[in-house]
């Protein structure tokens, strides 16, 4: 058994569209209708049949106030893994990537938290 796709509730599909793959780099993988919304999915650009991520509507009530409560709560809604934090961090704040925690060393990890303007905090890390 392996992971092949993973969600994210997004207030705005287009909008996280741009995002994850404009700010981030991200590849899109697959952009299909379904009903009112588009399964729309985006990979790593090193690994373009590894894990995909999903771009969720959060039209449902649960997942609006589950976004919501979390990113009140300051809780990241994910991890990427990133191989040099730092230069990451300052591409990504070069791009306006705008961070609620710069790098900061946890143990052997160095995490960054920033907004996806889409309604969530995404942790980075670097290992």
């Amino acid at each position: 058994m392996k992971i092949l796709v993973i969600s994210i509730f997004v207030e705005d599909q287009d909008k996280a569209l741009e995002f994850y793959s404009e700010k981030l780099g991200f590849v899109k993988k697959e952009d299909v209708p379904v009903g009112e919304f588009r399964w729309i999915t985006l990979v790593s650009p090193d690994e373009q049949d590894g894990t995909e991520l999903l771009l969720e509507p959060n039209n449902h009530p649960a997942a609006k106030e589950y976004q919501k409560k979390i990113f009140a709560d300051g809780i990241p809604a994910t991890m990427f893994g990133v191989a040099d934090i730092n230069k990451e961090y300052k591409r990504l704040l070069e791009q306006g990537v705008k961070f609620t925690m710069e790098p900061t060393k946890m143990g052997e990890l160095t995490i960054a938290v920033f907004d996806d303007t889409c309604g969530n905090l995404i942790q980075i890390v670097e290992k």
